[in-house]
């Protein structure tokens, strides 16, 4: 859109065009508001923008896999384009090369311990838990004190040292001892033969891809893609009564308290002329040794059974977790106490302004999945 078409005022400057102002915008538009959206980037969509690569459509920005429980938002999403039934169902590539289903069920218990019932896995789950316990209680510890005595209370070391601390420290960049135990404490454990990695009732990728959604969420809105807004910020916070901000908190705040600390990706993609390379979308690689998370194979998320020939080509992206620098781009927060102390300074002078809403990860500094960043951003519309 070009800037001289700007001419009115708007009702709300949203930064950022990801999911959560995109969703923004959408509430806000069936309500009679006037948004103009801007992302500094040559698209929209933010982290779940898909790129078409040999007729496949790729997560540049990693896997994205949509699952909820939250009806509205499942019907919300499907009113713009329908859902696919996608069922995430990961595998791993163990430290000894042995594959294990994720999450960890009988599936897991049975290639880790060889045991075949629920009876005989819960045997050797109590068995670890207790060792674990007992030798925290000989360090006078009664509850665990970091993301390592975390998982071992909760699932044993076999499957720690196999399928999680290799896998953990590679995608923070911290020794698991070092990490908070909330990290890790609703690690999911199964004693049923269930491969489905969520629990939600509704999951899928849309058909077509995610750039379809975003599309019908921003329909209505004014865009203007390729524009900081902190190049011009008098111009951009002078077009609108309201702004949304969905970008870094702290940079909106010029960094007063010290920057924040992310985790970054860097994601290694190509196209390989075979129909089927891995045979699943996620492959989890949780050796420290292997530079990469896991191995993403585009095509299975939207091509089942044999639906995958029909392409003789697919495309693959390795998932290599490196710390955030700035340049690159900030995926996860590391909320550790003093980057916790340090966001709980910029959330006292966000919660003070009467024209700014702040909302997404970056803006609240916190994870999220899809599904909550856009109830959440549903919510805000509707309350402003």
């Amino acid at each position: 859109m070009e800037m001289n078409m700007m001419s009115e005022r708007y009702d709300y400057l949203i930064v950022g065009a990801g999911l959560y102002g995109a969703t923004f915008a959408y509430m806000a538009g069936r309500r009679g508001k006037r948004c103009l959206v801007i992302d500094k980037r040559s698209h929209a969509g933010g982290n779940v923008y898909c790129r078409e690569v040999a007729g496949i459509n790729v997560h540049v920005y990693g896997a994205h896999i949509f699952h909820t429980n939250d009806r509205e938002v499942w019907d919300l999403v499907n009113s713009i384009v329908p859902f696919n039934r996608y069922t995430n169902c990961p595998v791993a590539v163990a430290p000894d090369g042995r594959l294990y289903n994720l999450p960890f069920n009988m599936n897991t218990f049975y290639q880790m311990w060889g045991v075949r019932t629920p009876e005989e896995a819960q045997v050797k789950l109590d068995e670890q838990r207790r060792e674990a316990r007992e030798r925290m209680a000989a360090e006078g510890a009664t509850e665990p004190r970091n993301l390592e005595e975390q998982a071992l209370t909760l699932i044993g070391r076999d499957v720690y040292e196999q399928l999680i601390k290799g896998y953990t420290e590679k995608q923070w960049g911290r020794r698991c001892t070092e990490l908070p135990p909330f990290i890790i404490r609703r690690l999911p454990v199964r004693l049923t033969f269930d491969n489905n990695y969520f629990n939600d009732a509704y999951q899928g990728i849309p058909v077509g891809g995610y750039n379809r959604l975003i599309e019908g969420l921003l329909e209505g809105a004014d865009v203007v893609l390729d524009s900081d807004f902190f190049a011009d910020r008098g111009r951009w916070e002078g077009m609108a009564d309201r702004i949304v901000f969905t970008g870094r908190i702290d940079e909106f705040y010029g960094f007063r308290f010290g920057r924040l600390d992310y985790r970054s990706i860097r994601l290694e993609t190509e196209v390989l002329e075979v129909a089927n390379w891995q045979g699943n979308a996620v492959v989890n690689y949780t050796s420290g040794m292997v530079p990469w998370t896991r191995i993403i194979e585009h095509k299975h998320f939207e091509a089942f059974g044999a639906a995958v020939y029909d392409n003789q080509r697919t495309v693959i992206s390795r998932e290599c977790p490196a710390e955030w620098a700035e340049g690159m781009e900030p995926f996860y927060p590391v909320n550790d106490a003093r980057n916790q102390e340090t966001y709980m300074k910029y959330k006292a002078l966000a919660d003070r302004e009467e024209r700014v809403i702040f909302g997404g990860r970056l803006a609240e500094y916190r994870y999220y999945d899809m599904a909550p960043v856009m109830a959440a951003a549903m919510r805000r519309a509707e309350e402003v």
